[in-house]
């Protein structure tokens, strides 16, 4: 009964792991570019940027409108004080008068209607309107790349908190592998201990280093489990969900590609935003020059009006149509123009030293990566040595432990150096997965699926 209460166990502890999920690297970035808000606000902010330079070009276009007005007068329009009287002539002379009444001189403006339809189409304005164009061109490109910048940082973060998960993971494996050891040599030395081999002090001090190790265990968990839970949240995971991460046995070489200096700068979010601030820049400094030249711009209209003039006077709608140039000239502003074009030069010449500078630390960043790089595959292949001749010194302790001709304490030591050379694996396997991480950001390629 007690064997097959056993099996049950076993088989519901097989297909709980068998159904627990597998994650990639690239299964985690992509859960958390979807559930970020921040990534979601950058998104929005490309698109009000797209619309704003569709608003932008729509200033080549002629400008449509129209326009409409009543007005009650409460009197008429008169010519005439009174009522007139006119001479009237005949070859011999005058002949006597007529009379004009004040009523025929008078025009009907109770109730007046006006209305105008035309177009304003720009013809020359200076190069302004071009460059507000391209202005708004440069913010949604500028748009992009802070999105792009967004993207690299959520990156960053989400790999260093996947290789952290990793990185406790294979700790908490081996602090348990570590305690195993020691907890046989405990086994072994109470043995010794009822042969009259060993001494109880032995025992004590083993005891100690038992306890430790599990001290060491629980810490290692812990750690495991708040690592898990930050990952989770950064994915839109529930902080409890478990999951096994493809790359648990860190058994995958890092291969790092480096791509030219150029390229890398070309790549980089940072580099392209101080570029199209520069662009802005430009595209100001040359719409205040454009405030020193003539504007010039065709105009249409249609116009109608009740009562109207266009053949005699009448209470009745009529229209004309108009088209026309207008024109106009700046010519003097009291130095306004010239300050303001001062300025904007000083603008794009800051702008202009940032993108420089900025190329300049980016540069000395790609080398230092690099070299960190280096310095972390030598140290991974230093440490890979390392094990080999700890694993062979603790061997030896092991038999010459079970010989009896070393005591329990060398026995411990070896253990405590095996277990130090395997920790500081793990810890160099984590840099060079973390300096490759680094570099790649650097370079400007962490924005590319990872390698399978």
């Amino acid at each position: 009964m007690k064997k097959n209460g056993l099996l049950i166990i076993a088989v519901i502890a097989s297909m709980q792991m068998y159904s627990q999920k597998v994650l990639q690297l690239e299964d985690c970035r992509q859960m958390a570019l979807s559930h970020n808000k921040s990534l979601q606000m950058a998104q929005e902010s490309v698109n009000a940027a797209r619309e704003l330079k569709k608003a932008a070009f729509t200033q080549f276009l002629p400008n449509f409108s129209a326009n409409g007005a009543y007005t009650w007068n409460e009197k008429n329009l008169s010519l005439l004080e009174e009522n007139a009287k006119l001479p009237t002539y005949s070859t011999t002379g005058l002949i006597g008068y007529t009379v004009l009444p004040k009523s025929a001189m008078e025009f009907d403006i109770h109730n007046v209607f006006a209305g105008t339809i035309g177009f304003v189409q720009p013809i020359f304005m200076g190069g302004k309107i071009l460059e507000l164009y391209h202005m708004a061109k440069y913010g949604e490109n500028l748009a992009q790349a802070q999105q792009e910048s967004k993207t690299t940082e959520m990156l960053l973060e989400v790999d260093e908190a996947y290789w952290r998960v990793v990185s406790l993971e294979n700790k908490v494996k081996l602090a348990k592998d570590y305690r195993n050891l020691i907890a046989k040599v405990d086994t072994n030395v109470s043995v010794m201990i009822d042969e009259g081999v060993a001494t109880k002090s032995e025992a004590l001090k083993v005891k100690v280093k038992l306890n430790e190790a599990d001290i060491t265990v629980t810490k290692a968990e812990d750690g495991l489990n708040l690592s898990k839970m930050a990952l989770n949240q950064l994915c839109g995971m529930s902080l409890e969900e478990e999951y096994t991460l493809a790359d648990a046995d860190l058994s995958k070489e890092t291969e790092t590609q480096m791509i030219p200096i150029d390229q890398a700068l070309s790549n980089r979010p940072e580099i392209k935003m101080l570029t199209q601030a520069e662009n802005i820049a430009k595209s100001n400094e040359k719409i205040m020059f454009s405030r020193f030249l003539p504007n010039i711009g065709l105009a249409g209209n249609y116009i109608i009006s009740n009562p109207n003039s266009f053949d005699g006077y009448k209470n009745e709608f009529g229209g004309m149509f108009s088209v026309g140039i207008v024109a106009n000239i700046p010519l003097f502003h009291f130095g306004d123009r010239f300050h303001t074009l001062n300025a904007a030069k000083s603008q794009r010449k800051i702008a202009t030293l940032q993108l420089e500078e900025t190329k300049e630390k980016m540069q000395l960043q790609i080398k230092q990566c690099s070299y960190k790089m280096a310095e972390s595959l030598k140290k991974k292949a230093s440490t890979d040595h390392n094990i080999e001749n700890a694993e062979e010194n603790l061997r030896y302790a092991t038999e010459g432990f079970s010989a009896g001709v070393i005591t329990s304490t060398d026995l411990l030591g070896a253990q405590t150096a095996w277990l130090s050379a395997k920790s500081e694996n793990i810890d160099a396997k984590i840099d060079t997965k973390l300096c490759d991480l680094y570099l790649a950001k650097s370079l400007g390629t962490l924005n590319q699926k990872p390698k399978k």
